[in-house]
Parts: structure tokens; C-alpha cells; sequence
């Protein structure tokens, strides 16, 4: 069977430990060698590259996120172990792991760190389509002859140079399409290397839950249920036709992915269409300052986001999700396009105002979209609110206040509800 040593990358043939230098981390697949459709996936991104610039950090939990009233990012795997997971409220992370190291998120780093990963995955393929600054499809196809070396191996090499030279871990995913990588880069994580082939994947998919697929949310996961769909075995039940009339475009989804079909192609032009960010609480609520809190540094987030890769947005969305799951969506286009986190803050405000007290709410959401590069953004100003200009030019003030000493060196006082 073939086999590859993860450390010193050679290659090998049925041993369970590498003849070259030792080491027990060797992947051995029958297909291991022919499959060229690849998920990166990077370990707890935020905090490992906390931990790398803060060697004092390395064996502490560390949690990215806001404060007391805020909610977890994301949180190393020390913290994990304990139960904290992302989107839960602050409080009841500290609780489950009172000695955990909190960090305000640094976006601009985290986002410089993409690049420089993103930068190593280009000089393996020009096939990568990024899903966010910490994971990525790649279609190494037809590479083994510039390479010099099968796709497996240079998915190896990829995350060992991503430890030596950046300092943070990956996991990868290796099948034949893109929903089987994406599914097998979280099988071992962390720092995990996957592999789900032709020939095993019917096998493999009948006893997962249809919570594998990505996108199935508690929404789709609740219509499932009714319908008695909770294995990938429940869905091959099902003709295609039932599964349409019942779910639509998702239930032809469904079928094909049942039987582990997927003809998405891997897309490097794909254009960014939106940059968002969303939250669940652990609780449902109707507070106005609790939800008021959260809108502000999403729009904080989500403005941190669109810097860092020079974007600006013209449409402003805001997502709320009531305890019965009914989701209200609204949305603004703005008279140009924007990128500051005061207007997108204050115009999703204005969104919400407009819904009303049809609380409590399970989820909430802040978006911008129509997006266009930054030198075409916050041209005109806002005539109806002459202190704009005034907010905008601080604003740029504190973000290299922020960039200089960190996310916690200056911020407003609603960040803290």
C-alpha cells in the first residue's frame, strides 16, 4: 500500500513507521497517490498565531474573542478540551476554563498570515479558491510533473513548510471533490492529513450524519429530522424526485451528495461576494444592549476584514434568526460604498430598529456585500449626518492606534455591552 513519511516526506510502501528518519506520522492510502482534489484547513488559526508570537502562551488555554459580555472567536484546542467552542458567550467559556489567556482578535495579522499561506499554495497550483483567510480548496491536478512529485506530497511539504517557516498548522483533506476534501480535512485534526477515496466513499458516507455536509445549519437540520433524514443511509432512501419536491434545490443537492457526487469545480477566479460575520447564543435574548453590543463589533469585525483586503461594500446586511428559527433578513444599498465600521454599524442599526421588538432572537448577523476596492470607498459622505467625515477620520486614527498596540489599546464604550 502506498505510504508517505509526513516528516521527511518519503515516500514508502506498506510500513507503518518511516525507514528513512523514524518517524511514526506516515499516511498510507491505496489511493494515496492519485487523488489531486484538496481542503487546507488551518489549526485554530486566531490562537495559534497568538501563541506564535507569544511563546509564553504555547501550552495555555487561549481564547480569541471579546470581553466579559462578548463571545468566543475561536479558541486553541488546550481551551476546546474543556469545552469552549466558537459563538459562545464569554462568561460560560470562563467559566468552563477560568484560567484561559482571552485575546482580542488582530485581524490585520491574522491577515497577513493568509498571505503568506495563500502565497504557498500558489506555488503549488494556480487552481486555489479560498473560503476565508484560513482555509482553501486546491486542485493539484496535472502538477505531478512540474513538481516532480505526486499532489499528496506537495500537500505535505505545503504544511510542513507552513510550520518551519510561519509557525502556525494545517490539516489537510484529500478526496476526489470538493465536498469529501472539505469533509476529510476535519477527521484529524489538529495538524491531520485525511484521505477518502473513489472506491471507499459509499462505504465511508452511510453511517455519517447529514450534519457533515457544510451549510446544513439547525434550520435545514430541524426539516431533516421531520423528515426522518439523519444518516447519509436515511438520504439513499430517497428518490430524487422526492427529494426535490420536498426540499428543492437542496434536496437535488442532497441526492448527489448522498452517493458522494459533487461536480463543483475548484475556482481560483471565484470573486469575494460579501464579507459577514454572525454569531448563536448560548441563550435566546431580547436585550437591546446585549444585542446592541454584538451588532457593533460585528460591524467592527466585519469593516477589520474588508481593510485587510482592501474591499469596500455598497449593501449593508443585517440577519437576525427568531427562537423559532424564522430568519429576517434586511438589507440597504448606501450611496457609495464604505468600509468603516462606524457607518456599517450605524446603518445596520437602523436596519434593526426597523424589524422591531419580534424578539428574543437565536442569532445574530451583520454583513456587507456589492463589493468594490477600497479607493472607491466613503467618496461623498453623508450629507444627511455632517459629523460622519469627523467619525470616519478618528476612526482611521484608532485603527493604527490598534494596529500598533493591539486590539485592546483603544475601543469604544458599546464594545464592552
Amino acid at each position: 500500500m502506498p505510504g508517505l513519511c509526513r516528516d521527511c516526506l518519503t515516500t514508502l510502501s506498506n510500513e507503518q513507521r518511516c525507514t528513512a528518519c523514524g518517524s511514526p506520522r506516515v499516511k498510507t492510502h491505496t489511493e494515496l497517490f492519485d487523488l489531486s482534489i484538496a481542503h487546507m484547513d488551518c489549526d485554530a488559526f486566531y490562537a495559534s498565531v497568538e501563541k506564535r508570537d507569544n511563546p509564553e502562551l504555547a501550552d495555555k488555554p487561549v481564547i480569541i474573542g471579546g470581553g466579559k459580555r462578548g463571545v468566543v472567536s475561536t479558541a486553541c484546542y488546550v481551551a476546546r478540551i474543556r469545552g469552549v467552542r466558537s459563538a459562545m458567550p464569554m462568561f460560560k467559556a470562563l467559566q468552563l476554563c477560568p484560567e484561559a489567556v482571552v485575546i482580542k482578535p488582530r485581524m490585520s495579522v491574522y491577515a497577513q498570515v493568509s498571505r503568506d499561506i495563500r502565497a504557498m499554495m500558489d506555488e503549488l497550483t494556480p487552481v486555489v479558491e479560498p473560503l476565508s483567510l484560513d482555509e482553501a480548496f486546491m486542485d493539484l491536478s496535472g502538477t505531478e510533473r512540474l513538481h516532480g512529485a505526486p499532489p499528496a506530497v506537495m500537500l505535505a511539504r505545503l504544511v510542513k513548510r507552513m510550520k518551519e517557516e510561519i509557525g502556525v498548522t494545517g490539516s489537510i483533506g484529500l478526496s476526489h471533490n470538493k465536498f469529501l476534501a472539505k469533509v476529510a480535512s476535519d477527521l484529524d485534526k489538529p495538524r491531520g492529513f485525511s484521505v477518502i477515496g473513489k472506491a471507499e466513499t459509499p462505504e465511508f458516507l452511510n453511517d455519517k450524519p447529514v450534519r457533515l455536509i457544510w451549510g446544513i445549519g439547525p434550520a435545514a437540520q430541524e426539516a431533516l429530522d421531520q423528515a426522518g433524514i439523519r444518516t447519509f443511509s436515511d438520504l439513499l432512501r430517497w428518490d430524487q424526485e422526492a427529494l426535490t419536491a420536498r426540499f428543492g434545490s437542496m434536496g437535488y443537492r442532497l441526492w448527489h451528495l448522498a452517493r458522494g457526487q459533487d461536480k463543483r469545480r475548484v475556482s481560483a477566479h471565484e470573486p469575494m461576494k460579501s464579507i459577514s460575520n454572525e454569531t448563536t447564543f448560548f441563550e435566546d435574548t431580547s436585550s437591546l444592549d446585549i444585542l446592541d453590543g454584538h451588532l457593533w463589533r460585528m460591524a467592527l469585525k466585519v469593516s477589520d476584514r474588508a481593510k485587510a483586503k482592501d474591499l469596500a461594500g455598497r449593501v449593508v446586511t443585517l440577519k437576525l434568526k427568531k427562537a423559532n428559527h424564522k430568519i429576517l433578513t434586511r438589507r440597504v444599498s448606501l450611496r457609495d460604498a464604505t468600509q468603516i465600521a462606524d457607518r456599517i454599524y450605524r446603518t445596520a442599526r437602523g436596519l434593526f430598529d426597523q424589524v422591531g421588538d419580534q424578539g428574543p432572537y437565536r442569532l445574530l448577523g451583520c454583513g456587507l456585500s456589492d463589493l468594490c476596492p477600497a479607493d472607491q470607498a466613503d467618496i461623498f459622505g453623508d450629507l444627511l449626518d455632517p459629523d460622519a467625515a469627523r467619525r470616519s477620520k478618528a476612526e482611521r486614527a484608532t485603527d493604527k492606534i490598534r494596529q500598533r498596540f493591539g486590539a485592546e489599546a483603544i475601543m469604544k464604550g458599546r464594545a464592552l455591552r
